[in-house]
């Protein structure tokens, strides 16, 4: 067994702290002051990378990495194939969650919520925003499926360039909406002593609670 007991990170040097006295009521609002904080430093890497986290029909936990494209107070958007593995979850159980872990300012937000399709008319606009070999791409992989090579791709995408035609959407593929019910901000603070506030939403209002690190 490889020992990894050394590896260790001192935290706190952000300096960044969640003071009770300073926690809005609205958790979104949190969100987005640190999403923009972090923005604006230009990193170089996808801040809206998240860990999304589905359950299958035997209640046992898939994670993969999926990229956030949208959000405001309704919730948090991203799109993928409804028949892969994550859509197949969805649809037979909605209740995912969503996570960031931000190592630059040592912070890391979970998300808990339901999620739902967007509508087809919001799906269609952000399809075709998107650069025409991502559109191919999206047509020509039966997400999760298994194929012969990778070559197989790669011919499927040469003969699907051939053509001039408007790509349209397929019907098998668009967005959906995280509507969150649940969040757990946490900040890396010295010795340990990490902040954890949860935000949950009761009867349309959200309250919130320290957590013990």
């Amino acid at each position: 067994m490889k020992d990894l007991s050394n590896y260790r990170k001192d935290y706190g040097k952000s300096k960044e702290s969640l003071e009770d006295n300073n926690l809005p009521n609205n958790p979104i609002k949190l969100f987005i002051k640190w999403f923009d904080e972090l923005n604006n430093k230009k990193l170089d890497h996808e801040i809206n990378a998240m860990t999304l986290s589905t359950v299958d029909f035997d209640g046992k936990p898939t994670n993969r990495i999926v990229l956030l494209k949208e959000f405001s107070k309704k919730g948090f958007v991203f799109f993928s194939n409804y028949n892969s593995n994550k859509g197949i979850h969805i649809k037979n159980n909605p209740n995912v969650c969503i996570s960031f872990f931000w190592p630059d300012v040592e912070q890391q937000i979970i998300i808990n919520g339901i999620v739902t399709k967007i509508s087809d008319e919001e799906s269609d606009k952000y399809f075709s925003s998107r650069p025409i070999d991502s559109q191919i791409a999206a047509i020509i992989s039966n997400q999760s499926d298994t194929i012969p090579s990778r070559d197989f791709l790669i011919k499927e995408i040469e003969c699907f360039s051939k053509t001039d035609e408007k790509i349209e959407r397929p019907d098998n593929w668009g967005g959906y909406i995280l509507e969150p019910e649940k969040y757990e901000f946490w900040q890396g603070r010295e010795n340990r002593l990490h902040d954890r506030i949860s935000y949950k939403k009761e009867n349309n209002i959200w309250s919130f609670v320290r957590l013990s690190p």
